[in-house]
């Protein structure tokens, strides 16, 4: 058998990677940190609305108020979201006249996610709110919370919806369930309760809505973690990109994006739904500098266009 010359046999075992470079299949090592792991952790800003109590509960607690209070303090100690508040929705919607607003498709969930900063809208019913007792002695009573000995089986159930503020389309909806039971000495309420208080969080109630909560909070990040970030261009100055997302989503220095243009809206002539547009790309952009609530960006090679406030920003 004849032996290659050993100069074919190199050029053979480096073609291959020769061409790769040249088609730019395997990237720089510069390029490949670009593409960080901050980029897979991005922070998607949402907005809580209030939960309807559709439990058939009626008391003196102001059930669907405080869920919805319960749920946004969750998500912020979660450390996975930028959660805008009922407070930041009531300043935003004081300001705008929704109706007015020709930018607004005339969903009323589209024209109130258009309004406001936030990528996805959260909302839902509580449609399960009860307690069941048997057996026992009633016990006594201190300051509204009962001991006793009787057996309690307590239940929430929840509709979550994840909403596109863009659209007024839901994502995806659940529902979701807390369930605890104790026995023995057992601790209840009565008359008026705050979800929050701890002497009703120790009844099984209580941890039936913390219970409840978690789930919540669990399904929302897992399905919110399948959703492309988007943030939008603030301004373009002297070259340099101004983007509405910083420290505050972990957006770091070194980070690529796609800066692209949304056309037209299509709007469903019997529906009046926003059924999204077509966006043509604008420019890559890298980040040079981060702020706590903002960040500065380079124009990455060519743009296809001038950069505007107002463009999207996605990975």
């Amino acid at each position: 058998m004849k032996m290659l010359p050993l100069f074919l046999c190199l050029a053979i075992s480096i073609l291959p990677v020769s061409d790769a470079l040249a088609s730019g299949n395997l990237k720089k090592g510069s390029e490949a940190a670009s593409e960080s792991p901050s980029l897979q952790n991005l922070k998607k800003t949402v907005a809580v609305f209030d939960f309807e109590n559709d439990s058939g509960y009626r008391g003196e607690v102001r059930l669907g108020n405080d869920f919805t209070t319960q749920l946004t303090d969750a998500l912020v100690q979660s450390g996975k979201f930028n959660v805008l508040t009922r407070a930041d929705l009531d300043v935003v919607f004081a300001e705008q006249d929704l109706a007015a607003s020709g930018r607004m498709a005339q969903s009323t969930t589209a024209q109130k996610g258009k309004a406001i900063p936030a990528q996805i809208l959260i909302k839902g019913q509580i449609t399960e709110f009860e307690e069941n007792t048997s057996g026992g002695g009633q016990g006594f009573s201190i300051s509204g919370v009962s001991l006793g000995t009787k057996k309690s089986t307590a239940s929430m159930a929840v509709i979550v919806q994840l909403i596109d503020s863009t659209t007024g389309e839901v994502i995806d909806s659940r529902r979701v369930e807390g369930e605890a039971r104790s026995g023995g000495l057992s601790i209840g309420y009565s008359g008026s309760f705050d979800l929050s208080s701890s002497n009703f969080k120790s009844t099984p109630l209580g941890k039936a809505v913390q219970m409840t909560i978690d789930r919540a909070v669990e399904y929302i990040a897992q399905k919110l973690s399948e959703v492309p970030w988007k943030g939008k261009v603030v301004s373009f100055k002297d070259g340099v990109v101004f983007i509405n997302a910083g420290e505050n989503a972990n957006v770091h220095a070194g980070d690529r994006f796609e800066v692209l243009r949304e056309g037209e809206a299509l709007i469903d002539p019997d529906t009046g739904m926003d059924l999204g547009s077509e966006a043509t790309k604008v420019a890559d952009i890298k980040v040079i500098e981060v702020q706590p609530k903002f960040s500065k960006a380079e124009i990455w090679g060519a743009a296809t266009s001038a950069v505007v406030a107002g463009d999207l920003v996605v990975q």
